[in-house]
């Protein structure tokens, strides 16, 4: 997000409503009610429709607001995710040189945590609400002190954070397609890729994201972005994501879904990031229409409005959220609720199981039953060491490396520990324990990936039985064990790559 909520709206207000303006006649306008078909056991809160899907559905929200109970009961109960508004920019973390400052930051990590809660950080680097200090620099001293505060910022949250919006609005409005003029880019055009090389170094397990707006659809801004993401991934630069914010007028590019296509298929992902949709009579079809297109792409990973309640909302009078002012559901929630229970069977990818794991990289296990990370236990490295599930970090503990053990078969070793999943004492029998053990190589520790739906199960080639949370749980530190292979939730997995 671009500025603090009460000043966004005059500072921005020019050069993006022309282009909601423009949106709003591109785009065909949408009925504002949207009915799908249900199941009658369709999940009730969007959170949980999302996590159904393989996705998240979360909110971006305020440090200032959480003692407010309404707001916080929201948060609590509808979301899986949550994006700081402001807490973690520049201005807010390092408000001298050298001097860093967390605290409301980490009251918005604690607050998505505490409640099972993917953490999406916003923003290292963005030309706007930078502190007055770096205003004053420029050339290789910014440069030196934005590549400091990406590092220092991103070691602070290793581990903790889902996803980073390493830089912010780094392209210009307009039909050029190029970079915007900022003291930032006047350091050299290097310094978005130096910003990611920065971010992977500091921490390895978060997804890396560009993020920017007007770029929701097909046009010469989002190509310029495409352009810049192709030759990154092309050259090895560590990116992971790209985020639409999504600032929405009362229609939506005829291109919406296309252009996260297109993304995706350079292997990257693709997140909606700053939702918002100006009310209207077509604001509930808007909102649908974008979750709809998430759900129909595959690399799509999930949906943050900015805000909770209308009044929340840097969008002063407009109304755009899913909650009015009081915190009553509108509309345009439950035509998202509706959309995510109908819709979309596509999920995130995983490794694919016909072919070969990458051996090279880092995955983490996510189990499909409870949504949490395969996890070795107390960051134990000792032989024995207990493995169990727990609410994703993206921690070294939660890190996972595939070794070819040959014949299809492959150890799962811990990036903390350097040790191998292993079935305790070469059992076959159901419930017996895995733990952590060192790579000899043994039988007991070599699993074979079996397809399930674009989940994959893990047969242990000793005992053939299937890795497993225990007794369905989806508490932290519910132990893994092995049972007899029966396609249970519980005991498939989604990979998902991070290093």
């Amino acid at each position: 997000m671009t500025t603090r909520s009460d000043q966004r709206g005059v500072r921005r207000s020019a050069r993006r409503w022309k282009a909601l303006v423009t949106a709003a006649v591109a785009g065909a306008v949408l009925a504002a009610t949207v009915i799908f078909a249900q199941t009658a056991d369709a999940a009730s809160t969007l959170g949980a429709s999302a996590a159904e899907k393989g996705r998240y559905f979360g909110a971006a929200i305020a440090a200032g607001r959480l003692s407010d109970p309404v707001y916080t009961g929201i948060v609590n109960r509808e979301f899986n995710a949550v994006t700081p508004e402001n807490e973690m920019k520049w201005d807010a973390t390092e408000p001298s040189q050298g001097r860093f400052t967390y605290t409301n930051g980490d009251r918005i990590l604690n607050q998505g945590l505490s409640n099972g809660s993917r953490v999406r950080g916003h923003a290292l680097l963005w030309h706007a609400q930078q502190p007055g200090w770096a205003q004053s620099l420029s050339g290789t001293a910014l440069r030196n002190a934005a590549i400091n505060h990406v590092t220092q910022v991103a070691t602070h949250y290793r581990g903790k954070i889902y996803a980073w919006d390493v830089v912010n609005e780094a392209f210009a409005d307009g039909g050029s397609g190029g970079r915007r003029d900022s003291n930032l880019q006047r350091t050299g055009n290097d310094w978005i890729e130096a910003a990611f090389r920065a971010a992977r170094a500091a921490d390895p397990g978060a997804k890396l994201c560009y993020n920017d707006y007007n770029t929701d659809g097909i046009n010469a801004k989002s190509t310029g972005v495409y352009t810049m993401v192709r030759d990154f991934k092309s050259r090895g630069v560590p990116i992971d994501c790209v985020g639409f914010q999504s600032h929405l007028g009362t229609g939506i590019d005829a291109s919406y879904q296309a252009n996260l296509q297109r993304f995706a298929d350079l292997g990257v992902d693709v997140q909606i990031t700053e939702l918002d949709v100006q009310q209207g009579s077509s604001q509930a079809g808007i909102f649908a229409t974008v979750t709809q297109a998430c759900l129909a792409v595959a690399r799509c990973t999930g949906i943050t409005v900015w805000g909770i309640r209308d009044s929340d909302s840097w969008r002063t009078g407009q109304n755009p959220l899913l909650f009015d002012n009081s915190g009553a559901k509108k509309a345009a929630y439950t035509s998202v609720l509706n959309a995510l229970n109908a819709g979309g069977t596509t999920t995130p990818p995983t490794t694919p199981p016909s072919g070969p794991v990458n051996t090279n990289a880092w995955y983490l296990l996510m189990n499909r039953n409870s949504g949490k990370a395969l996890d070795v236990y107390n960051f134990s490295t000792t032989d024995g060491g207990r493995i169990t599930q727990w609410t994703r970090s993206g921690a070294n503990n939660q890190q996972w490396q595939f070794v070819d053990s040959g014949g299809g078969y492959y150890r799962l070793k811990s990036r903390h520990s350097g040790k191998v999943l292993d079935v305790y004492n070469f059992s076959t029998a159901d419930a017996a324990s895995v733990v952590q053990w060192t790579d000899l190589n043994g039988t007991n520790q070599q699993w074979r990936l079996v397809d399930s739906s674009g989940y994959l199960r893990l047969i242990n080639r000793n005992s053939s039985k299937a890795l497993e949370v225990q007794n369905a749980s989806t508490a932290d530190g519910a132990n893994i064990v092995q049972y007899t292979d029966w396609a249970g939730n519980n005991q498939q997995w989604q990979l998902i790559q991070v290093g």
